[in-house]
């Protein structure tokens, strides 16, 4: 029988990026087996058509989204602990699917009350992404280390845990102790049909030529392309004195860094480092058109300045068939293995290198992106992520049961036969 899904989703879903991209793919493919995911979050965020979203009590002065760790998370966490309470005592959910850490824990207490298994989608150490975001100061800081135990209980309360990587999943065994058998891996996949390279026809010559002009990107100019949050730990900061390294000698580049919130801080800094008139900074593309804008690059940049947190936006450059450079991350070579072009992570200096190579090295670096493409048809289509949750329900059922038998692999759903849903209390 069909699963009735509580996704818990403590993020201002939809806001075109990162986690929300992953939420969005994992439900949509499960939608398309025949479950019902009904998706519970934040106030604030767009309606995604298709898609039965129960959103918690308005808070009228906090409308942006929200990204990353922030002291207001905290009433809006209560906000969405009572809605996913409210919204599971109708649904009678089959299984919990919660999505960070702060849904962890609200899924924690709701498994109990429903009593049905918590799968635990982790996209990230939470202490380690406050220390990224500078929530935090450092590792020795007391509260440093009440979170930490915190987050170890999270995660220990999850009857099955899905990692994006097998780096994340390698830092839970290792550094958390979190046993094998109830660990997953579900990369971040890609919907290959719509990020694909764009045939030149005289109708997609006259579209390209609009957007570049829109973008304000001169003709004949090379671009780099980035798309994603800007925030420093997303290496915004690096790729804007990269670009200033660069331009003296390459004035024909120009830099498309599309996303937010940081239009205005990463605008100043532009205008600071003398690169303004090579840089265009766009704000928010909304993600049903991002293929198109990512289709005006000739080379795209991934430049996270984290070693724990996933990077879906890997994916989609290489579905597009565009070459990659990025900082030298076990996340980024799960994703691009030996194709991608690596700096040395967090060296500005080895980034703007490693763009300069990918630009002058034209041939050489289209060749990447081909197989890049080929890799993402062969092994990132989103939906493959379906059947693999689907086996992973399935174990998470037989674990909450007492029934579940040790595996030799964190990542041996990957290659299960899926299996047929568990109906609750059957």
């Amino acid at each position: 029988m069909p699963h009735s899904i509580l996704m818990i989703a403590p993020t201002s879903f939809f806001a075109d990026y990162g986690c929300h991209i992953r939420i969005w793919q994992e439900a949509r493919a499960l939608q398309k087996r025949g479950h019902r995911v009904v998706i519970t979050t934040y106030h604030n965020g767009d309606d995604m058509p298709g898609f039965e979203i129960h959103r918690s009590w308005d808070v009228p002065w906090l409308k942006r989204a929200m990204v990353g760790s922030s002291r207001h998370k905290i009433y809006l966490d209560a906000a969405l602990s009572y809605r996913a309470l409210e919204t599971g005592l109708r649904l009678r959910p089959t299984i919990i699917h919660a999505h960070l850490h702060e849904g962890a824990l609200i899924g924690s207490v709701l498994k109990r009350i429903l009593r049905v298994p918590l799968v635990f989608d982790f996209q990230g150490s939470m202490t380690s992404e406050m220390l990224d975001h500078h929530f935090l100061g450092s590792k020795d800081s007391r509260m440093y280390q009440v979170l930490r135990h915190l987050e170890y209980a999270i995660n220990k309360q999850a009857d099955a845990l899905i990692t994006s990587s097998d780096n994340a999943a390698d830092l839970l065994r290792h550094e958390f102790g979190f046993p094998a058998e109830r660990l997953y891996t579900v990369i971040d996949g890609i919907n290959t049909e719509r990020f694909r390279p764009l045939h030149e026809t005289p109708e997609r010559q006259a579209e390209r030529a609009a957007l570049r002009a829109a973008m304000g990107i001169p003709p004949g100019h090379r671009v780099v392309v980035y798309l994603g949050v800007l925030a420093p730990y997303q290496g915004i900061d690096a790729l804007m004195a990269a670009a200033q390294q660069l331009l003296p000698t390459m004035p024909d580049v120009h830099f498309l860094i599309m996303g937010y919130p940081g239009v205005d801080r990463y605008g100043r800094l532009a205008e600071q480092l003398g690169i303004a008139d090579h840089v265009s900074l766009p704000g928010r593309i909304m993600y049903r058109d991002s293929h198109k804008y990512l289709a005006l690059g000739d080379v795209a940049v991934a430049p996270k300045m984290s070693e724990t947190e996933g990077s879906g936006k890997i994916p989609q450059y290489m579905a597009m068939g565009l070459p990659v450079v990025t900082f030298d991350t076990e996340v980024a070579r799960e994703y691009l293995g030996d194709l991608g072009i690596y700096a040395r992570f967090g060296s500005v200096d080895d980034l703007a290198v490693n763009l300069r190579q990918a630009l002058d090295q034209r041939d050489w670096a289209q060749r990447l992106g081909r197989l890049g493409r080929q890799k993402a048809e062969r092994e990132l289509s989103s939906d493959r992520a379906g059947p693999e949750i689907e086996a992973i329900y399935a174990r998470a059922w037989q674990y909450y049961r007492g029934q579940a038998h040790p595996r030799s692999s964190a990542n041996a759903a990957r290659h299960d036969e899926p299996e047929h849903a568990v109906e609750r209390g059957a």
